[in-house]
């Protein structure tokens, strides 16, 4: 019986067409938990037999054909599972458990929020701001020890993405989003697992756009995906690690799992 316990968070974008690199992952890191986002397949045709030939046999999936989905692969028991409608439509964004141990786990994909910082011009900006402050409000009555991660599609720190200067009016780093973000963030004390590990002004990237030929030689990443733990869970933290290299494989994702280990 190990006495860790190693939680992966993955915006996998489409788990079907990038299942051997999910793989890969898995026999390489060998995590005991793995929260996917936009698995873009509905519960029925995920490919949940690689997963168990790995010996992941607890799965649970809220799906959507083509676009969003979420889903929570474990070695581990989960119980209690739950579906939160943050973004009051049914799409597919949040899955959560708890585990044996009590801790639950919160696995989101936040809105992109399309192209425009502007709810009025660009209704998708709106919805993703309304999306985190129903996140918000929840944060504020929780009271069990929680684990929160995913694609938070927000780059909240200066140093969290490639140029702060040149993205300031860009979505995933306006200051309008910022500030709700922080706002979530300070409505439970939310500690913030990779720059705990990874103090600011730290090079810390998630996401590289598919648009650059060559992401590594430009580098214009951007911190997308997080790890927040409440107060009580981030003491039990032993470490936090960013899986840059994944970008490179065969059919990437353009984002790169993370990964957090607990003491048991």
């Amino acid at each position: 019986m190990t006495d860790t316990l190693k939680i992966v968070s993955w915006n996998i974008n489409s788990v079907r067409f990038r299942i051997e690199i999910v793989e890969q992952f898995l026999r390489e890191v060998a995590p005991d938990i793995l929260c996917l986002q936009e698995t873009k397949v509905i519960d029925g045709d995920f490919p949940a037999a690689p997963f168990r030939a790995l010996g992941y046999d607890h799965i649970l999936l809220h799906g959507q054909k083509m676009h969003h989905g979420v889903a929570i692969i474990s070695r581990v028991p989960l119980v209690e599972d739950d579906r939160f409608d943050w973004q009051a439509n049914r799409e597919a964004r949040h899955i959560g458990v708890r585990l044996p141990n009590g801790l639950r786990v919160e696995n989101v994909y936040v809105p992109a929020g399309g192209d425009v910082p502007d709810r009025e011009v660009n209704p998708k900006f709106g919805q993703k701001l309304d999306f985190v402050e129903r996140m918000t409000r929840w944060s504020e009555g929780l009271s069990v020890p929680t684990l929160l991660v995913g694609d938070f599609n927000i780059a909240p720190l200066e140093c969290d993405v490639w140029s702060h200067k040149q993205l300031l009016d860009v979505v995933s780093h306006t200051p309008i989003e910022v500030a709700a973000l922080d706002g979530l963030k300070a409505s439970n004390d939310w500690v913030d697992l990779g720059r705990h590990f990874h103090p600011d002004p730290a090079r810390l990237f998630t996401w590289w756009s598919y648009r650059a030929k060559d992401w590594l030689a430009s580098d214009r990443g951007r911190r997308l995906d997080h790890m927040w733990a409440t107060a009580d869970v981030a003491k039990t933290a032993i470490g936090h690690t960013v899986f840059e290299g994944c970008r490179s494989w065969l059919k990437p994702s353009d984002h790169v799992p993370i990964m957090t280990e607990f003491a048991l």
